[in-house]
């Protein structure tokens, strides 16, 4: 079976196509503000303007047609409208035209459902780190539960704000992590509530130090106290569900930091660790293709209208 997988929640194109067996493709364009953050009509106006080269680059190099095609699954939750409403309109379109199944999948449930599957991880806790999204994930009594997450702002979109006020480009992150090699700590407010964590005040603090600081040290210091911050989050998820697993997915995931503060917590408590290729961390098709592909073979007839606010812990897992 062959299923193209479009996702459009914020500033990504991404066409994937797979197999049960093999992941063919995965083909993307990204937005790129010159300055400031994402805008969301620009942004949906960029995706517009590149989603039928992204899809005909995703099916050339898969080598397949549209006629080979079997299921075109799609973004549709959550995320931000304006681009959502481009990959629905693209992914409605194909499936009309080609008169194939259309499935509309949960973004968040599909960066975990990618990484079950090249990590091949059966029943992991999940830390989920992207831009809108801060989650620590498990499953239990037939849904994604959420055992801990952000209050305010993801850890992507409160690394990209930083940026920002420090005259770094979006996105921000692979210079942040640059820069962090070069530093010293600063001492920043560790911000747990419980199972939850906030980034807001860290982020107003950092802004205030920005003038009294090397960027280097407030680079160092900000990715020490909020990625220990998620780590203690996730190993209190792992012995609260008495779980032998951690994968970390999202585009923060692509932080060598990061995985390596997850990699000695887990192994000093004796858990597996593991994370997917940083290609499957950032926002991609594939991830969309693999979560319609799990559902449609469990018989989930999937929403095909956008839902820009729905929770993960909101959808039925019926696959597992």
């Amino acid at each position: 079976m062959i299923v193209l997988g479009i996702e459009s929640t914020a500033h990504t194109f991404g066409v994937g196509v797979i197999t049960e067996d093999e992941i063919l493709s995965n083909a993307k364009e990204s937005y790129r503000p010159e300055k400031g953050g994402i805008h969301p009509r620009k942004a949906s106006d960029f995706l517009a303007s590149r989603a039928g080269s992204v899809i005909r680059k995703a099916l050339t190099t898969a080598g397949a047609g549209m006629e080979d095609v079997d299921l075109v699954a799609f973004s549709r939750s959550p995320g931000m409208g304006h681009s959502l409403r481009v990959g629905s309109v693209a992914a409605k379109t194909l499936a009309y035209e080609f008169n194939k199944p259309l499935i509309g999948v949960n973004h968040c449930i599909a960066h975990v459902e990618i990484g079950r599957r090249v990590t091949g991880m059966n029943d992991p806790v999940v830390l989920y780190t992207s831009g809108a999204n801060t989650q620590v994930i498990a499953f239990q009594g037939g849904r994604y539960r959420v055992f801990g997450e952000t209050i305010d702002m993801g850890i992507g979109n409160f690394i990209d704000s930083f940026a920002r006020y420090a005259g770094i480009p979006f996105p921000g992150g692979p210079r942040i992590e640059e820069l962090a090699k070069k530093g010293k700590y600063v001492e920043l407010p560790y911000v747990v509530k419980g199972m939850d964590v906030s980034f807001s005040g860290i982020l107003t603090n950092l802004r205030q130090k920005l003038k009294k600081h090397e960027l280097e040290d407030l680079c160092y210091s900000l990715q020490e106290t909020v990625f220990a911050m998620m780590v203690e989050v996730s190993e209190r998820a792992l012995a609260h569900c008495q779980k032998k697993e951690l994968l970390i997915t999202g585009g923060v995931a692509a932080n060598k930091r990061l995985r390596e503060m997850c990699r000695l917590m887990c192994k000093e408590r004796g858990a597996g660790f593991k994370a997917p290729p940083m290609d499957l961390c950032v926002d991609n098709g594939v991830m969309i293709a693999e979560l319609g592909l799990k559902m449609h073979k469990a018989g989930v007839k999937g929403e095909v209208n956008i839902d820009q606010g729905e929770r993960t812990d909101e959808v039925e897992i019926k696959w597992r």
